[in-house]
């Protein structure tokens, strides 16, 4: 039995990140799309926007959960005895951080530009900023449901 519990674990420590694999392309689907359908992209409008967006997606993604992210678990980790240096370069790493964001959007918006209408821009934002609310309150509705 005692050897028989690694493999166990491991095959549902498997099947959970699977699981959230799956998730995690339905949602990016789903996103897709949204983002299509509020658009109204043609033919050639989205052979050029999509690689930009899919880039665009995977940098942030990148800042978010692995320089942010990581961040901001050592702050709740460490903040009981943070030294005030340890705070200050913490704060610097995150700044620096959310200033790598904000040129990447800054740097997304320019690449669109010469592929969508300032309109359409506007309507891409508008319709990812829907869609994370919508996934925001689906969120809140299942862990109301689990309660």
């Amino acid at each position: 039995m005692k050897k028989l519990l690694p493999f166990i674990l491991l095959l549902f420590v498997s099947l959970n990140i699977a699981a959230q694999h799956k998730n995690r392309e339905r949602i990016k689907a789903l996103k897709a799309s949204v983002i299509t359908e509020k658009l109204d992209l043609t033919e050639k409008e989205a052979q050029q926007f999509w690689p930009i967006y899919n880039a665009h997606e995977k940098e942030t993604s990148a800042i978010r959960f692995e320089e942010i992210k990581s961040i901001r678990i050592e702050i709740r980790e460490n903040i009981e005895n943070m030294t005030d240096k340890k705070a200050n370069e913490l704060l610097k790493k995150l700044s620096k951080a959310e200033n790598k964001m904000h040129k990447s959007r800054l740097e997304f918006a320019n690449n669109l530009s010469g592929v969508l209408s300032p309109k359409k821009i506007i309507l891409l934002k508008i319709a990812e900023d829907d869609f994370k609310k919508k996934m925001m309150a689906e969120l809140r509705k299942r862990k109301k449901g689990r309660n």
